[in-house]
């Protein structure tokens, strides 16, 4: 394509392969596509440059491309519930769906890809990589809603030959509002560097879970994903690490609201407060005895450990198979198909209420949410949970989100078993303070006899 661009006249060449890759991108997904100017290539380091782009994803969807303003598609896209005129009629085609899902408005100062012919016949798609510069826009997710008793697994990725698997991805410089569903605050989320080795539409969340380095904020808190640095990285003996890598994940005194919106569990009791969260991202190495080793025995004890979870008798028809189920439906030997996550959570200022319907997971005892809620509520400073989970990596097939990817549930499951934890442990202390406290009065009380018989 380069050689093409090239050969031809540069003004003619940048219009037809605008216009030709947009037709491209605008034909073959339900996006609409915008460039205010042509497409400049670099000679240099052999990558094409899309400038003043605008994508958006609404139930109106484009025929073909347009070449055009930003600013005026932008504005153009908010507009809602008006007449199309007979002229529009011919760009624009009727309302095909109802809307029920992630909608946006992004415009981008600059988009860099180099594309590759071989990946385009493996069906990998024919971008090989891309860097976006300069994002801002809207994240409509207001008009998104659920069935009853539906399932965040039900909308997986279901993987097609020509999805797109990049080979390195770049963000930088990227601010947009979010808007949830059901009420829920408007807020920002800004993402100021962003670097991943690979990102691919079937492993998404997993793909951005490993980031090499990922900084920004979250409803004014941030967050950073980057590869842990560790001593054993640089040694020059050849001793080996059991862990081929380790990615630190961290996020600071983010709102309690986005954890307990619509979740069950001691996560969903909490009803204000703020959290900290720090996780370890571990990939076992393959080729080390000892990892092997290691490895197994954390999944066999995490297999152990829920088979001898509490089961709700009144859950018949759980929403997700059991993580028993999860984790030995491959050979739990083969470590390369699970990494583990050490996730501390520290709770600032949280309070706490007892649910008004009963919970519906198996793994929790409605017996115990009395005494969970009343330990979170006297220790409403500070609470630090440290959890372990196995994850499958099938579970990320797919997955886009925390959700489908039964992540949450499993986090849910630790921090509800170190809370019964903590509140046995603190039983037994209450009831230790009292043994001694009896004893004590006791020896104080044979003192003051005592010392009564031997005035008298």
């Amino acid at each position: 394509m380069s050689v093409v661009i090239f050969t031809a006249n540069t003004v003619f060449a940048q219009e037809f392969v605008a216009r030709k890759l947009g037709e491209f991108l605008t034909k073959n997904s339900n996006l609409t596509v915008v460039f205010e100017h042509a497409i400049v290539p670099g000679w240099s380091d052999g990558k094409i440059s899309f400038r003043k782009c605008f994508v958006s994803r609404r139930p109106k969807k484009i025929r073909k491309f347009v070449k055009g303003s930003q600013a005026e598609a932008y504005q153009e896209s908010l507009k809602k519930n008006e007449p199309i005129d007979e002229q529009q009629m011919d760009m624009f085609e009727e309302d095909a769906d109802d809307g029920n899902y992630t909608q946006f408005d992004l415009t981008m100062e600059e988009v860099n890809v180099t594309l590759s012919f071989s990946k385009w016949v493996n069906g990998t798609g024919i971008i090989e990589t891309m860097e976006i510069k300069g994002m801002r826009g809207v994240v409509d997710r207001t008009h998104v809603y659920w069935e009853p008793d539906d399932d965040a697994t039900n909308y997986k990725n279901i993987y097609q030959p020509g999805d797109f698997e990049f080979d390195d991805f770049k963000m930088e410089d990227v601010l947009f509002t979010l808007m949830q569903p059901n009420g829920f605050r408007v807020f920002d989320v800004a993402i100021y560097n962003c670097e991943l080795s690979k990102l691919r539409k079937h492993w998404l969340f997993y793909d951005f879970l490993n980031a090499n380095i990922m900084s920004g904020s979250y409803d004014d808190s941030l967050f950073t994903i980057h590869k842990k640095q560790r001593l054993t990285d640089f040694n020059d003996d050849g001793a080996t690490n059991q862990w081929k890598r380790v990615t630190r994940m961290r996020v600071d005194a983010l709102n309690i609201d986005h954890l307990n919106t619509g979740l069950e569990g001691p996560f969903g009791w909490i009803s204000s407060g703020r959290v900290d969260m720090i996780g370890d991202v571990m990939v076992p190495q393959e080729t080390n005895e000892l990892s092997v080793k290691e490895i197994v025995s954390i999944i066999a004890e995490s297999i152990k450990k829920e088979a001898t979870r509490y089961k709700n008798p009144d859950v018949r028809n759980p929403k997700h198979p059991d993580m028993h189920t999860r984790l030995t439906s491959d050979d739990y030997t083969d470590i390369s198909r699970y990494f583990v996550l050490d996730l501390t959570i520290r709770l600032h200022n949280v309070r706490a209420s007892v649910p008004f319907q009963a919970p519906e997971l198996s793994y929790i005892n409605y017996a115990l949410i009395r005494p969970i809620v009343a330990y979170i509520n006297s220790k409403n400073t500070f609470i630090e949970i440290h959890n372990r989970v196995v994850k499958n990596l099938h579970d990320f097939s797919g997955s886009w989100t925390i959700y489908d990817s039964l992540l949450m549930d499993d986090i849910s499951e630790e921090v509800y078993d170190n809370f019964v934890d903590y509140v046995a442990n603190e039983e037994a202390r209450l009831v230790r303070m009292r043994k001694v406290a009896f004893w004590s009065l006791q020896l104080s009380v044979q003192f003051i006899v005592f010392g009564l018989g031997t005035v008298a």
